[in-house]
């Protein structure tokens, strides 16, 4: 078994796993949308992006752009986070906290694309 295909496979779906964790909840509830969660999707997010660098074929930067898609995405809602909790005078609103999860809702959809390409290299280099 080949340890940097397990660690990349680990990390692509673990960056899905853990968006869709955040995701997951009442859209414009505060309660159910945890900022380290948010975090952890970046910190986890930025690995499987590290790691994608090093693939030189077609379907590698094909994944290394739907991780990059991720990162922005992620990094926009934390920005979005940031700006309404220290900056704005009106605080956590149910409207931008469906904002934040909209955002992080396009780098749910960018890691679930990388997952299902990831599953069709898995399937072709099999056959």
């Amino acid at each position: 078994m080949n340890f940097e295909k397990v660690s990349f496979a680990f990390f692509v779906v673990f960056a899905l796993t853990i968006n869709f964790g955040f995701f997951l909840g009442d859209i414009d509830n505060p309660a159910h949308h945890h900022v380290m969660e948010l975090f952890s999707a970046i910190v986890i997010s930025l690995i499987a992006t590290i790691i994608k660098l090093g693939d030189r074929s077609h379907i590698g930067a094909v994944l290394l752009a739907t991780s990059l898609v991720a990162d922005i995405h992620l990094f926009a809602a934390a920005i979005i986070w940031a700006i309404a909790a220290h900056v704005s005078s009106s605080g956590m609103t149910p409207d931008i906290m469906a904002t934040i999860v909209s955002v992080s809702g396009g780098a749910l959809l960018a890691n679930i694309t990388s997952v299902v390409l990831l599953v069709i290299e898995t399937v072709v280099v099999r056959r």
